[in-house]
């Protein structure tokens, strides 16, 4: 038997994580992609006149097997992969891009489409059915539906090679992560960094059957050296090896895979009708075209150049003290945490201790109750991926024992349970670097019951150690609120159709969720609730406390200049694709981050080979959603300050904004909420005073 293609007799229908096997999954794909096809071919087949109820409606629902298969399949490969499993997705990838294509690529399916379309009309459609109808014809037309016989195979083709290619680039980046290590034995050399980082070093080396200490590039390891690490030239071979991720010359670089994705794409939006691909994304964004995109980050840039330098110029003035007449990017880090510390006396090693995870944890959960009236309760008994998962049932109202044999609960009913959330919190060999928010199973409304979502975070913080808990940087609180803003998102998810649901938003809005629930980490309201010392539960002192709340700005024009410089070069790659004919890889990212450059760029580096955001995740012709975001979650949280952050008036229509999804225009949900549209002068009031 195998389990991927049978019903999950696990707790709520879980992942079987314990029970699927690795060969399982091949034959598994095949199976439910020919289960999904005879439920699209039956649509097809229906012989009554085509509606939106048996066709519209039934596609929606049709797959449910295979994209639950495909979600355990994929997340495992970005949080618990090996050899075997990455072989296994070089297979996987084109049997699903060629059913992709397929379907949407099946004429008969398109004219019904397109004739429900054309009569909408008639059928009295509400608001989300509206969506859901001008999605699906759209999603067929962008997907070739209109192209000739010829063009359609073309387009396959390509998406074939898209598929593949980006997974190359992200085991690439993998691969080139954990290839290199840098082993110390002379204690000395790694003066200046604190001690419960050096006997992580200590246990990494241990891992790895060494004397001495080990420094890896995986990000627990990486920032913290290049913060607190006084040896100049190490900083620099340490920075630089990161700095050269799939940009070696060897067995795992990415330059040329680049060329190749970039150029697909570009044959991808000409082959639909684009000038670019740009284009073709920013048709379904909240910014519409390159041009605005490029007005925006510019706008941005003017406005925050200025206060860019001027932090430049203060930490280059720490540094000529220390003799260096000039900086270099892998001085930043080091010199921007004695600025910090001089300005707010704030050091992330002295703050750890009064963030340990668990408390962390705490506090977003509690934050979750205060706003949305969620609780959570840890169950052992649910199936993980790997033994640190920990997994979560979430319940509205009361928090009271779960029967796991009762049917789910109406999501409006009181102690309502509203989804499963795994939590995944440490690095591993086989986890790719970062953190992120990602769905197991999506929540729908069908035959009356609502089946509720199972959403997971993953982050890379450092692991506990014999002696301390995992104790969390500020930025890393920060992370995990960001995360776990994305998680509300898909948990609070109230609609009527798993397309429409959680995150299934506009790309260029999904941010605003994450990115808003990060303000609470620095109202001393707030932090003052959680922010206890892990051993003698002192509070953290109030001047700390004003202090990270005054820091919040602390580097914000460098910051800000950073992600612009990624949202430029993003939209140059994929609207300037021809310069790559005669320019390396190097040059065409020195010359489009330029603008927003603060250090010399080093001839050895470049970091779009290990750019995943674009080359391998979803943000191609996206990545400035960042800041557009920003704009949103600093008008958002300035509502909430106005009125008091843990209003329950806001939070309830702020719950309504998150429980919708896709089902309206972001702009009209965003109004709803907000009363008028967000305010670009939010962002810059809160950044820059």
């Amino acid at each position: 038997m195998n389990t991927l293609t049978e019903t999950f007799t696990t707790p709520y229908q879980a992942a079987p994580f314990t029970s699927v096997k690795n060969e399982d999954y091949l034959p598994a794909f095949r199976e439910l992609i020919r289960k999904s096809e005879e439920e699209v071919e039956a649509i097809v087949n229906n012989p009554e006149e085509p509606a939106f109820e048996n066709v519209i409606e039934a596609l929606a629902y049709s797959g449910e097997q295979l994209d639950r298969a495909s979600n355990i399949f994929f997340n495992l490969n970005s949080a618990e992969t090996s050899d075997e499993l990455q072989q296994i997705a070089q297979e996987v990838s084109p049997i699903l891009t060629e059913y992709s294509s397929k379907i949407s690529q099946n004429e008969a399916l398109f004219n019904k489409i397109k004739k429900v379309h054309d009569e909408k009309e008639k059928y009295n459609l509400n608001g989300e059915q509206q969506m859901l109808l001008d999605e699906t014809y759209k999603g067929f037309v962008r997907s070739g539906a209109l192209l000739n016989e010829e063009d359609k195979e073309k387009l396959k083709k390509i998406n074939m090679d898209l598929s593949l290619k980006s997974l190359q680039f992200g085991q690439n980046v993998l691969a080139s992560t954990n290839h290199y290590f840098k082993h110390i034995t002379n204690k000395e050399d790694l003066a200046g960094i604190p001690d419960a980082i050096l006997e992580q070093y200590a246990e990494e080396a241990k891992e790895r059957n060494l004397e001495g200490l080990v420094v890896t590039l995986q990000y627990p390891s990486y920032i913290p050296f290049m913060t607190y690490a006084e040896n100049r030239e190490l900083r620099k071979e340490v920075a630089l090896a990161n700095g050269k991720k799939s940009f070696d010359g060897g067995e795992f670089d990415n330059q040329n895979l680049i060329k190749e994705l970039l150029s697909l794409k570009q044959q991808k939006a000409e082959l639909l009708g684009y000038k670019n691909y740009a284009d073709y994304v920013l048709e379904e964004r909240m910014a519409k075209s390159p041009a605005k995109v490029i007005d925006f980050l510019n706008e941005l840039l003017t406005k925050a150049q200025p206060y860019a330098a001027r932090e430049i110029e203060e930490l280059k003035a720490l540094a000529k003290a220390d003799g260096i007449d000039e900086m270099q990017a892998y001085d930043h880090a080091f010199y921007a945490e004695k600025l910090r510390k001089a300005k707010y006396d704030l050091n992330d090693e002295e703050l750890k201790p009064y963030f340990p995870l668990n408390q962390v944890q705490d506090a977003v959960f509690g934050l979750a109750h205060t706003l949305f009236g969620l609780n959570f309760k840890e169950r052992d008994d649910i199936p993980k991926y790997h033994e640190e998962v920990k997994v979560y049932e979430v319940w509205e109202g009361e928090n009271h024992l779960s029967n796991e044999n009762q049917p789910e609960a109406k999501s409006q009913e009181p102690g309502a349970f509203k989804a499963l959330l795994y939590v995944d919190y440490f690095p591993r060999k086989g986890k790719r670097a970062g953190a992120w928010m990602t769905s197991y199973k999506s929540q729908y409304q069908k035959d009356g019951e609502n089946s509720r979502p199972h959403i997971s975070i993953v982050c890379n913080f450092s692991k506990p150690t014999k002696d301390t808990p995992s104790l969390l940087t500020f930025q890393e609180v920060t992370t995990l609120f960001h995360e776990f803003g994305h998680a509300l998102h898909g948990m609070l998810a109230d609609t009527q159709y798993p397309t429409l649901s959680g995150t299934s938003v506009k790309w260029d809005f999904v941010e605003l969720p994450s990115q808003f629930l990060e303000n609470f980490c620095y109202e001393p309201e707030f932090l003052k609730t959680f922010a206890r010392h892990y051993t003698t539960g002192e509070v953290l002192p109030d001047e700390k406390i004003e202090k990270i709340a005054q820091s919040k700005n602390f580097m914000e024009g460098y910051q800000t200049l950073r992600q612009i410089g990624f949202g430029l070069l993003d939209m140059n790659y994929h609207t300037k694709v021809g310069e790559l004919e005669s320019k390396s890889v190097k040059e065409f990212e020195d010359e489009y981050t330029k603008a927003a450059q603060l250090y010399p760029a080093h001839p050895e580096t470049a970091m779009s080979p290990s750019f995943s955001h674009i080359f391998q995740g979803g943000y191609s012709a996206g990545y400035y959603s960042y800041k557009w975001a920003e704009v949103l979650d600093a008008d958002a949280f300035q509502y909430f300050k106005e009125n008091g952050i843990f209003n329950p008036e806001i939070a309830a229509k702020y719950k309504v904004l998150l429980s919708s999804g896709g089902t309206k225009d972001p702009m009209e949900l965003y109004k709803s909420f907000r009363g008028s549209e967000p305010k670009v002068e939010s962002l810059l009031k809160r950044a820059f005073g």
